[in-house]
């Protein structure tokens, strides 16, 4: 306990600011959430945030679980199958910088697991606080930039599309995902009301329309089904179901009802019938985004150390976007096949955790409700180097090795026999 404040020995006792190491270290993360949605510049405010959180983290005390140790081993073994795929590239600025990146969101995805060894619910709030903080600001941005307001066209958005506070509308999109989940659960479990809920969503819902990145679109979709269908089935009573049947159905209606006001413009509607369609021109053919995939693997089974760092645009003219195939091609077979036992593994933890009656059950049903879905989208887009994969790949590993929590009858028992003191 940090304690400011004093006063002489003569005078009365004044009140007295005290702050205590948990709540310094909830104010690191609330300001490390609030952070995550600047990327524009590199390095991101994220990064300087991220050092200092550590920090404070590292001075007041952190523990590591070692039912950590598969989480960080598969992450590790992926990164230094990045680090072998780099050396014949050490020369390129643009290679080592991304297998640096890699290195440093690894150890972000470590330390969210470790730091939910103890105040889980409490900082699990916290970030959530200040990422809703982050969406809100980045949404904004994204919102101005697309109407061109003050001139902000040029600065947040790409191609016509909004990316608000992001370099690609593409990871500003799913960014959002997870805040505005955290919203639409809050209001079906009763902890916000309805008018409240739709207030909060609503700049970052509008912005994720905006940004037209289908992945985004079926990524929010796909999360939200996920999240209300396992919010129905770990509800406590038939109650509480029908609310969540109940409110789903509001909401349903309420989207289809602002999407139909949105359409009403003439150029969001242009630029939305282009978007929706699931025929781009650009995916097509034997030199499309999917023909080049597949093209790819017969390359990779023949290249145990991959393409190099950002190497596949250099056989295919693009990127892979698929991140498992940009594992193999980036991180070459070390990496690629921990990546999948990376994701195979966050898949039997995260199943797992969803169903067990803890404190953080909620928590859980959001954040997996997410990341499931992400895992599943990395089929689509590059995701490897996103920050809140990482966020939640750390936050669901850390949750899932949480053992039980002592019953007030299992606490007392202890207490009585002595287990408890010291």
């Amino acid at each position: 306990m940090s304690t400011f404040a004093e006063h002489p020995s003569h005078q009365a006792p004044g009140p007295r600011l005290a702050i205590s190491y948990a709540a310094i270290k909830r104010g690191a993360l609330w300001l490390l959430g609030a952070s995550s949605g600047f990327a524009l510049i590199e390095p991101s405010p994220y990064e300087f945030v991220f050092l200092l959180t550590l920090f404070v983290f590292a001075v007041t005390g952190i523990r590591f679980s070692q039912k950590l140790v598969p989480l960080a081993m598969l992450l590790l073994l992926y990164n230094i199958g990045g680090i072998f795929s780099l050396i014949p590239w050490m020369d390129e600025v643009d290679s080592v910088r991304f297998t640096a990146v890699s290195v440093y969101l690894m150890i972000t995805g470590i330390f969210f697991a470790a730091i939910m060894a103890d105040d889980a619910t409490g900082r699990l709030e916290t970030l959530r606080q200040g990422y809703l903080f982050a969406a809100w600001c980045a949404g904004l941005a994204a919102i101005l930039g697309y109407f061109d307001i003050a001139g902000l066209g040029s600065v947040f958005t790409l191609y016509g599309r909004a990316s608000g506070t992001f370099k690609d509308a593409n990871v500003l999109g799913p960014f959002l995902v997870l805040p505005i989940l955290y919203v639409l659960h809050r209001v079906l479990t009763g902890q916000a009301g309805l008018l409240r809920g739709l207030l909060l969503v609503s700049v970052p819902l509008f912005a994720l329309f905006l940004s037209f990145s289908r992945g985004a679109w079926g990524n929010l979709v796909a999360s939200a089904l996920l999240m209300v269908g396992l919010t129905f089935l770990t509800a406590p009573n038939a109650t509480q179901r029908g609310r969540i049947a109940l409110l789903t159905l509001v909401a349903f209606m309420a989207a289809a009802a602002a999407l139909a006001v949105a359409l009403s413009f003439e150029n969001i509607r242009d630029v939305f019938e282009i978007r929706a369609s699931l025929d781009q021109s650009y995916d097509q053919g034997v030199t499309g985004r999917f023909g080049n995939q597949l093209r790819s693997i017969t390359l990779l089974l023949e290249a145990p150390n991959g393409f190099g760092p950002l190497r596949f645009r250099w056989h295919f003219t693009e990127d892979p976007h698929n991140v498992y195939i940009n594992a193999f091609a980036s991180y070459g077979w070390l990496g690629g096949v921990a990546w999948l036992g990376l994701m195979a593994a966050t898949c039997y933890v995260g199943w797992r955790l969803v169903f067990q009656r803890r404190p953080w059950q909620q928590h859980a049903v959001v954040l997996w409700s997410v990341l499931f879905v992400t895992i599943l989208q990395g089929l689509q887009i590059d995701t490897d180097h996103w920050r809140h994969l990482y966020l939640l790949l750390g936050l669901v590993w850390g949750l899932a090795v949480l053992p039980k929590p002592a019953s007030r009858t299992e606490h007392a028992a202890r207490f009585e026999t002595g287990h408890d003191q010291g």
